[in-house]
């Protein structure tokens, strides 16, 4: 019986991964460089791929500063993220259901905690597990095993929502059913390990999944 919900955050809740690709962009354009971005979005959801993003600058450039700038560039484009279709949705058709709602990120907490505290998220989640809560990022399955412990459940009594290769697999390698979401950033990746690939959570019923995934 499906006894909970784990999500994802960058990419599945908001489209921060879009906007940190467009402000790498933003920083190349305010210096007239071109910016790979092609490549760059082959990186994304991926915590070991090696890619240098400020390669066109050369190897004298000050990186901090471009950093700095690059930071001040995705705080803008990030706090005019909208929730993503179907979120809020789901969030409370679980609440309704009675089921436990997680949440299993590679990002910082200071990064999830604050962006769910800006929409009015924060207090739906009945766990929340980030970067620093687990010896090993995804693709590992430490922050998904973290909140199935938390819930005291298996995993094949919980069901993880993710947009990414990495996060998916993860949550494979946990044994949780997996629902891929890709976003325009990771549309390329590989869910073939995935249950079920939808276009939106908003494709999403909570109904369907449960009786699909269920006893």
């Amino acid at each position: 019986m499906i006894r909970a919900l784990i999500f994802d955050f960058d990419g599945l809740i908001l489209d921060t991964e879009t906007a940190m690709i467009d402000a790498y962009g933003d920083v190349h354009r305010s210096h007239g460089l071109p910016f790979d971005r092609e490549l760059f979005v082959r990186s994304v959801g991926h915590a070991d791929y090696a890619f240098d993003p400020w390669r066109a600058f050369g190897p004298g450039a000050d990186r901090a500063a471009l950093e700095g700038e690059r930071r001040a560039f995705n705080r803008s484009r990030s706090e005019r993220q909208p929730v993503l279709p179907g979120v809020l949705a789901l969030l409370a058709d679980a609440a309704a259901a009675n089921l436990r709602i997680g949440l299993a990120s590679n990002s910082g907490r200071e990064h999830v905690e604050g962006h769910l505290g800006r929409i009015g998220l924060f207090g739906r989640f009945d766990f929340i597990a980030c970067r620093e809560d687990a010896a090993s990022p995804k693709p590992e399955p430490d922050l998904y095993r973290l909140v199935l412990a938390r819930f005291g459940l298996s995993g094949r009594e919980a069901i993880a929502f993710e947009d990414s290769y990495t996060g998916s697999l993860a949550a494979r390698r946990a044994g949780l059913w997996v629902v891929a979401v890709p976003n325009p950033s990771t549309g390329h990746h590989d869910f073939d390990h995935a249950d079920v690939k939808v276009a939106s959570l908003a494709d999403c019923r909570l109904g369907e999944l449960v009786s699909r995934f269920g006893p």
